[in-house]
């Protein structure tokens, strides 16, 4: 399967061209106030318009009650629910049935305990996202440039698809599939020149080091055969 490639937090018509052109799978939308990314019903109207059917669709919410999610929903019509607060698994069920659209679980990680959750999350959403766990009194749960130990998803036993997140950048987004394994790559923070404001070539460097990790670890796997 193909590396998923995510561009999260976009805000602009141009911005989101670059991602949709650079070849991203995914494109992420925030709904959050405290962020410098969250988005207005009318923006993100707009933004859903121009990425339609060019990628993957994904609305960013946090402990978000039904009403929230369903002008979020009637705006935007994303394709996937990220949810990255700390909604619990029956939270999960009830927004799967209520909005019958696909989840992807956050799930904060700083060391191995934070893995515990995951079978009740397993349950019920259809992908999980590792990302970094923020510090105590941080004001937002993610999108903060934080990188975790990506050892700790090292040898994952997990039937889900997974991408991981948290502190990514053109740098070293290789060295975190190689450890992680994982079928998708998150980016926010890492493709900004400050924050809330993407920049158009961090954003085409990453998605090729992102590709460029993909097809090394394709040819490193042929050549074991």
């Amino acid at each position: 399967m193909s590396l998923l490639v995510k561009i999260c937090g976009l805000s602009t018509r141009e911005t989101l061209e670059v991602a949709l052109d650079a070849g991203a799978d995914m494109v992420g939308f925030v709904f959050f106030p405290p962020s410098p990314r969250h988005l207005s019903l009318e923006t993100a109207r707009d933004l859903g318009r121009q990425a339609k059917r060019r990628a993957v669709k994904v609305a960013l919410t946090v402990d978000a009650d039904d009403a929230t999610l369903s002008n979020i929903v009637e705006a935007l019509q994303p394709d996937i629910l990220q949810l990255h607060g700390k909604e619990t698994t029956a939270r999960l069920r009830d927004i799967k049935q209520k909005f019958g659209l696909e989840l992807m679980k956050a799930v904060a990680v700083e060391g191995a305990a934070d893995l515990a959750a995951l079978p009740g999350y397993a349950a019920v959403a259809d992908r999980i996202l590792f990302d970094a766990r923020p510090p105590k009194g941080a004001p937002r749960p993610g999108g903060l440039g934080a990188v975790f130990d990506w050892h700790v998803l090292e040898h994952l036993d997990l039937k889900l698809p997974f991408m991981v997140s948290g502190g990514l950048n053109a740098e070293n987004v290789a060295q975190a599939l190689r450890v992680t394994r994982a079928g998708g790559v998150d980016v926010s923070s890492g493709v900004e020149r400050e924050p809330g404001v993407k920049d158009g070539e961090m954003i085409r460097a990453f998605i090729r080091a992102a590709r460029a990790a993909e097809r090394h670890t394709a040819l490193a796997g042929a050549g074991s055969r």
